[in-house]
C-alpha cells in the first residue's frame, strides 16, 4: 500500500487494482468482487486492459464504515449515501457511459452545495480527471463531454432572467464540446448569467454578420474563449466585433498564452477558472 493510498486528500482519485483494494480493506480479491456482484459498490472501472480500477474514495469509505462496527451491507450503504454527490463518483458513472447515475450524482452534489460550489468542487473536476485518465480522442472523454455539455446548458436554462443592464459577448475559440475547455467556457457563460449579465456566445468562426449580433447586444464587454483556432481567424473575429462594438474592453480566457490579438485590441486575460473568471468579468464591467 503506498503512502498515498492512506491519505485522502492525496489519493481522493487515485484509482486501485483489485489486490491493493481488497489489501486496504483487509480481505481477498474474491470478497471484494463478491461485495461489488452482490452489493453494486465499489463501482470499478476498467483499465485499457479490462482490469478492474477502483476509486480510492469509495474504497476508503467502506473501510471507515467496516472499522466503526457496521456489517458489510450497512457499510456499503452508508458509503454510498456518502460519495454519491462527489467527483469521484461522476467520473466513476461518466466512465461507466452511466447517464441517469450521472444525473443522480450531480442532483446529490447540489442537495448539499450551491450551482457554483458544485461546478467548481464535482462537475469540473470530475471533466479533467477524464481527460487525464483517458485522454480527448476515448470514447469515456466523449460520452462525459456531451453529458457535461447537456447538463451545462440545462443549467443555464434554468436561471432566472438576467437583471443587470449589462451584457457580454462571448466568441467561442474552442473546437466544440470535444475541447477540454468548452466546459470552462460554459461554465464561465453560467456563472455571469447567474450574477445577472445577459450573454450572447457565438462561434468565433462567424465573422459575417457579427455587426448586426453585436448592434444588437451592445455588450459591455467582448470575450475571446477557448484556444482551438488559429491566431489569424481569432484576431478576424475581434477586429470586425470591435468595429461593431466600438471602445469596449475585451477579455482572454482559456487561450494559451493570452495574447494580445490586434494592435488595436485592448486586452485583459482572465483567469483559468470559471468563478475567477466571472468576478474578473464584473470588475470589468463596472469600470
Amino acid at each position: 500500500m503506498t503512502k498515498s493510498a492512506d491519505n485522502p486528500a492525496v489519493a481522493v482519485h487515485r484509482h486501485l487494482r483489485t489486490s491493493e483494494a481488497a489489501a486496504i480493506l483487509n480481505v481477498s480479491p474474491n470478497t471484494l468482487r463478491a461485495w461489488e456482484r452482490r452489493y453494486g459498490f465499489p463501482h470499478p472501472q476498467r483499465s485499457p486492459g479490462n482490469h478492474r480500477l477502483y476509486t480510492y474514495s469509495e474504497v476508503a469509505a467502506i473501510r471507515d464504515a467496516l472499522q466503526q462496527g457496521l456489517s458489510i451491507s450497512k457499510a456499503v450503504s452508508r458509503a454510498s449515501e456518502g460519495l454519491v454527490g462527489d467527483s469521484g463518483s461522476l467520473v466513476s458513472a461518466l466512465v461507466s457511459y452511466e447517464r441517469e447515475r450521472s444525473d443522480a450524482t450531480i442532483q446529490a452534489a447540489l442537495a448539499i452545495r450551491s450551482l457554483e460550489r458544485t461546478v467548481n468542487e464535482v462537475f469540473l473536476p470530475a471533466l479533467a480527471d477524464i481527460v487525464a485518465q483517458r485522454t480527448v480522442d476515448s470514447a469515456a472523454w466523449a460520452f462525459a463531454a456531451r453529458w457535461g455539455a447537456d447538463w451545462l446548458c440545462w443549467a443555464t436554462r434554468l436561471v432566472w432572467a438576467p437583471v443587470r443592464p449589462v451584457s457580454i459577448v462571448v466568441g467561442d475559440a474552442s473546437r466544440g464540446e470535444l475541447d477540454p475547455d468548452f466546459p470552462y467556457i460554459r461554465a464561465l457563460e453560467l456563472f455571469c448569467v447567474r450574477a445577472g449579465v445577459r450573454v450572447l456566445s457565438l462561434s468565433a468562426r462567424g465573422v459575417a454578420g457579427i455587426g448586426d449580433a453585436i448592434a444588437a447586444h451592445r455588450p459591455n464587454v467582448v470575450v475571446l474563449a477557448g484556444g482551438h483556432l488559429s491566431d489569424d481567424a481569432v484576431a478576424r473575429w475581434a477586429y470586425s466585433a470591435r468595429l461593431a462594438a466600438g471602445a469596449v474592453p475585451v477579455a482572454v480566457f482559456r487561450r494559451g498564452r493570452q495574447r494580445v490579438l490586434t494592435p488595436m485590441t485592448r486586452t485583459s486575460p482572465l483567469p483559468p477558472g470559471a468563478s475567477e473568471a466571472q468576478r474578473r468579468l464584473l470588475e470589468l464591467i463596472e469600470a
